[in-house]
């Protein structure tokens, strides 16, 4: 009797209603957690899974192993997985399948894609012959399927805030190992990060210079670069040793992805993702409203005159000095460091967050100026330098100390406290100077491919 029911499938609607009882059950799985160690002695992972009779939400099926080798390791999102003898529980208001090690079963099988029958992937399981047509009929299924979740379930990459967990969908434009059992996702959606408050003395950290990127050096190769888009930010997401065997198969370049509880963080002033115990990926088809909706305001945003300005400057949000060159468009950072000749003059819209060197009465050297800023916008931060005789144009002139000082602190957004002394939060707002009687966001002009830069933020 046992061996008939095996051969048993249960939809996942029905499932739901069978609390306690052991099932069968056959779906997709759309959403997948990392493997963990349990405060007792076994490994714990979670899946999400649906079918024809339940495509939203799914329904979670928890995994309870010995060794973390026995776990399922999922080789794709969308990919199917068989299981028998799984116990309907429930949780919180919640209904999800458990995975008892002891009696359960499981087989993962390759999704859409998949030209046989076999799993790649077993626990415990005999292959059946009638299998065959339950996987070929969620193949079938799954060539039209498309999650439909709704805007509130997922947030952009400009409305991430630090130290907080997002649900973040985004495509993937490399994976790359940056240091001896770590690795580091590139991942973008089109829309601009927030800046950044950055807390640093600059008095104190000569030494210390804010970085170009989170990534050691070397700086990522210009053909590389030239991949990427030039508008929307480039999220660096970090993946550590105990990670990056479970999740960097499945981070293919071009796919879209959705990491749910993903933490944001800040780190010198740029932005960067942590995947976490309690990180999950989910299925995204490149047919999926929300990315074709990412690529549309993409190509509307090149198309556009002010669609290279960074979202959180807009002349109807903070009016912005027009410096020199009226005629010229706007073009982001990354437009300039993948522009194709080594010199050239553009207009960017940008922040300074620092300054070398810092003190005012060393900006020149026998009366010429040699000072090199940090700047950024949503796409890259890089370094530009002023010198000599376009010093004397940035600053109207040979200045005073104390105005110089004045000067530098308004460009950097470095305020004065009661007491006189300085404040060195810079501002995440925007940088205001005052330069030749106009008081508003500095506009770089002119910047140059041989100065040191490197795509980030």
């Amino acid at each position: 009797m046992e061996e008939r029911d095996d051969y048993k499938f249960l939809k996942i609607k029905d499932a739901i209603s069978a609390i306690n009882q052991k099932v069968n059950l056959i779906g997709v799985v759309l959403e997948f957690g990392f493997p963990k160690t349990t405060r007792g002695t076994d490994c714990f992972c979670s899946l999400k899974i649906v079918d024809e009779s339940y495509p939203k939400p799914g329904i979670p099926v928890n995994f309870f192993m010995a060794q973390m080798e026995n776990l399922p390791s999922v080789g794709s999102p969308g990919d199917i997985i068989q299981l028998s003898r799984v116990v309907m529980k429930t949780h919180n208001d919640g209904v999800y399948a458990l995975f008892n090690k002891k009696f359960s079963s499981f087989a993962l099988y390759e999704g859409k894609n998949g030209e046989d029958f076999l799993p790649y992937q077993c626990s415990l399981f005999r292959p059946r012959d009638h299998d065959s047509k339950f996987i070929e009929g969620l193949r079938k299924w799954l060539v039209d399927f498309h999650v439909d979740e709704g805007v509130s379930t997922f947030s952009f990459l400009r409305e991430m805030k630090e130290g907080q967990h997002a649900n973040l969908s985004c495509k993937i434009l490399h994976v790359c190992e940056i240091a001896k059992n770590e690795w580091m996702v590139l991942v973008w959606d089109g829309t601009d990060s927030p800046p950044i408050s950055i807390n640093t003395n600059p008095e104190h950290k000569m030494n210390e210079q804010l970085p170009l990127q989170l990534e050691p050096s070397p700086p990522l190769p210009r053909d590389l670069l030239c991949t990427f888009p030039t508008v929307g930010t480039i999220l660096r997401v970090i993946i550590d040793k105990v990670n990056q065997k479970h999740v960097l198969h499945l981070l293919k370049t071009g796919e879209w992805v959705k990491f749910i509880s993903i933490l944001c963080e800040a780190r010198a002033g740029l932005w960067c993702g942590v995947l976490t115990p309690f990180t999950k990926l989910r299925y995204l088809s490149n047919e999926d409203h929300f990315v074709l909706a990412c690529q549309r305001s993409y190509n509307e945003r090149l198309s556009l005159k002010l669609g290279r300005i960074p979202y959180w400057c807009f002349p109807w949000c903070s009016p912005i000095t027009e410096v020199d060159y009226d005629d010229m468009p706007f073009v982001t950072l990354m437009d300039v460091l993948t522009y194709s000749e080594a010199t050239a003059r553009f207009k960017c819209i940008i922040r300074v967050v620092a300054a070398f060197p810092w003190r005012a009465e060393d900006f020149s050297h026998h009366g010429t100026y040699r000072i090199r800023l940090t700047i950024e916008d949503p796409t890259a931060r890089i370094h530009a330098f002023i010198y000599a005789e376009d010093g004397e144009k940035f600053f109207d002139g040979k200045q005073s100390i104390d105005v110089l000082t004045r000067k530098r602190d308004k460009l950097l957004g470095v305020a004065a406290s009661n007491d006189g002394k300085l404040n060195h939060e810079y501002l995440n707002h925007q940088v205001k100077i005052n330069m030749q009687g106009v008081e508003d966001r500095f506009q770089l002009t002119e910047a140059r491919n041989a100065c040191q830069m490197l795509c980030s933020l």
